[in-house]
């Protein structure tokens, strides 16, 4: 009797939980605000401007498969910046090899460049990485990064563009 009510009760827990995110982005259940960017485009701007791939990722929160995108393996030194609007996200000095499949950083270029909030897609909590100029999707931060920072900013590499220096 015991194990039906806990699997009763966690399978209401999973089918419920699309409701409560949606409740709490409607700033029912939390302090959650939408993001003001400084940088605007309708939606059909944004599909003129960007690939299809590159759309899918920056505007609708998609992942690139791991090892598709030739920025992985970018070792010159540069500056990587959003694709959708040129911002400045990170440099090639904190870059580093993390066995992911995707261009991983330890730190951002600097304190401005980017911006976090909560992603429920996992069902878990996970920290969604986004563009602070445009709020395009660029991926995740974890906490299992190199020193000195202990971070591993997992981004798509087609979220970015790379200009050497």
């Amino acid at each position: 009797m015991n194990r039906r009510i806990f699997l009763l009760g966690a399978g209401t827990l999973v089918l419920a939980l699309p409701f409560i995110k949606g409740a709490s982005a409607m700033g029912l259940l939390g302090k959650e605000k939408k993001q003001k960017f400084s940088f605007h485009l309708s939606d059909e701007e944004w599909r003129n401007r960007l690939t299809e791939q590159q759309y899918n990722v920056l505007r609708r929160h998609d992942t690139e498969r791991s090892a598709s995108s030739p920025l992985n393996d970018e070792k010159r030194n540069g500056l990587y910046r959003c694709v959708g609007c040129g911002w400045l996200l990170f440099s090639s000095e904190s870059k580093f090899e993390s066995g992911t499949g995707w261009p991983s950083f330890w730190q951002p270029a600097n304190e401005d460049s980017v911006g976090t909030s909560t992603d429920y897609k996992m069902i878990v909590p996970r920290t969604e990485v986004h563009c602070a100029n445009c709020g395009g999707h660029l991926g995740h931060v974890f906490k299992d990064g190199p020193p000195p920072t202990g971070l591993r900013y997992c981004m798509n590499g087609v979220a970015m563009v790379f200009n050497p220096i």
